[in-house]
C-alpha cells in the first residue's frame, strides 16, 4: 500500500465541525509508508478535546482496517507570535464585560479541568488589581528565580501559576497607571518560564481598560471566553467586551453562562434568582457558540474558599456543568486551529 492508498482511506474519516473530509480540509501534514506502517501527523491542535480525540481515533481505526500499524503525531502550523510564548500550543483568555458574574471560578475551573484531562496547563491571573486564583486553588509557593532572572512559577493541581498576588503582600493594594500595568504584564508573561504548555488560560480582570489592551497586542490568543450571567445588566455589559475583542480581530471561542439556576438543597425547587438564558440568548444574537451553563451552587463558592475547584470533583452535578464547559471549549480551540490551516 502506498501514500495514495493511504489518503485514500484517511478520506473516510469526517471532520463534523467543519464539514468535510481530514484530506479535502488539507489536515494531513506529513504521511510516510513503509511496508505496513504508516507515519502520520495530522493538523490538530487541541490536545484532550473530545471532539479531536474521536478524529484520532477514528484514523486508527480505518488504517487498522486496512491492516497497517500507525505511528500518529499531532501538530498546529506555526504561529506568527512564535517569540512571546513559543512553546505554547494556545491561549485562552477568559473575560467578563463587568465584575461580580464569576469568571475568576470560570477560569480556574476551565483550566483546572483541561489540567484533569491530561493536558498541560498555565494559569495566568492577569487581573493586576484584584488577584484572587491564588487563593482560589490554595497556592502556597510562590515563584522562584533563577540565575538568569528569569520566573518559574509553582504548579498546583497540574498547573503553572502566575498571579500579581504573588509579587504584592497580601492586603496591598496594587495602584498602578497604563505604563505600569503594561510593563509589569509584559514580565510575568515573557520572564515567566512556561515551558511547553497545551494550554495557557489568562484571568482578564473586568472591563475593557489597560490590562486588556496589552495581552490583545502582546499574546497571541487563540480565543476568548466570554463570561456572563443571566441578568440583563450583566449581559449588555458583554456585548461591550465582545466589541473589544472584535476590535482586535480575537476570535471568541464562545460564551459561559455563570450563575444560572439555582437548585435548594432543601426543597429541591429551582429558582432562576439572576434571570433566565441571558447568556445563550446573547451568543443566539451573536451567532456566537454557547459553551454552557454553570448552576448557581454554594459549592462553588467553598471550592473557591478552600482552593479545591469544583470540576475536579467527580460526584458534583455542578463540577459535571464545568466538565462539559472545558469539553466545549477545548472542542471550540480545535475548530480554531483546524480552519486556519484550510484557511491557509
Amino acid at each position: 500500500m502506498n501514500e495514495d492508498d493511504v489518503l485514500e482511506c484517511l478520506r473516510a474519516v469526517e471532520d463534523p465541525a467543519l464539514g468535510d473530509d481530514i484530506v479535502s480540509l488539507g489536515l494531513v501534514n506529513d504521511l510516510a509508508v513503509e511496508d505496513d506502517h504508516v507515519t502520520l501527523s495530522l493538523a490538530l491542535g487541541a490536545p484532550y478535546s473530545p471532539a479531536e480525540t474521536d478524529i484520532a481515533a477514528r484514523v486508527r481505526e480505518e488504517l487498522d482496517d486496512a491492516g497497517l500499524d500507525v505511528d500518529l503525531t499531532a501538530a498546529i502550523p506555526d504561529r506568527t507570535s512564535a517569540d512571546v510564548l513559543p512553546g505554547v500550543k494556545n491561549v485562552i483568555a477568559v473575560a467578563s464585560g463587568k465584575g461580580g458574574v464569576g469568571k475568576s471560578t470560570v477560569a480556574v475551573n476551565l483550566a483546572a479541568g483541561l489540567a484533569d484531562r491530561g493536558a498541560r496547563v498555565g494559569l495566568f491571573d492577569a487581573d493586576i488589581y484584584g488577584p484572587n486564583v491564588p487563593r482560589m486553588v490554595d497556592a502556597d509557593d510562590h515563584p522562584q528565580a533563577t540565575e538568569s532572572e528569569t520566573i518559574v512559577p509553582p504548579e498546583k493541581f497540574g498547573m503553572k501559576l502566575m498571579s500579581m498576588a504573588f509579587m504584592v503582600g497580601e492586603d496591598d493594594p496594587v495602584i498602578w497607571r497604563g505604563p505600569m500595568v503594561h510593563k509589569v504584564l509584559t514580565q510575568l508573561v515573557e520572564d515567566v518560564e512556561w515551558g511547553h504548555l497545551d494550554y495557557l488560560v489568562v484571568d482578564l480582570p473586568p472591563g475593557t481598560g489597560d490590562t486588556q489592551l496589552t495581552m490583545l497586542q502582546t499574546v497571541p490568543i487563540t480565543g476568548a471566553v466570554v463570561v456572563t450571567t443571566p441578568q440583563d445588566v450583566a449581559v449588555d455589559d458583554a456585548r461591550k467586551g465582545l466589541r473589544m475583542f472584535g476590535r482586535h480581530d480575537t476570535t471568541v471561542l464562545g460564551v459561559a453562562e455563570n450563575m444560572s439556576t439555582f437548585v435548594c438543597p432543601d426543597c429541591g425547587g429551582e429558582h432562576d434568582i439572576f434571570g433566565s438564558g441571558g447568556g445563550s440568548q446573547f451568543a443566539d444574537d451573536n451567532d456566537l457558540p454557547f459553551l454552557g451553563s454553570i448552576p448557581l451552587d454554594p459549592s462553588v463558592r467553598t471550592g473557591s474558599d478552600e482552593g479545591q475547584p469544583v470540576v475536579l470533583d467527580d460526584d458534583n452535578q455542578t463540577g459535571d456543568a464545568f466538565r462539559d464547559l472545558v469539553a466545549e471549549t477545548s472542542d471550540m480551540v480545535g475548530i480554531v486551529t483546524r480552519r486556519s490551516v484550510t484557511d491557509d
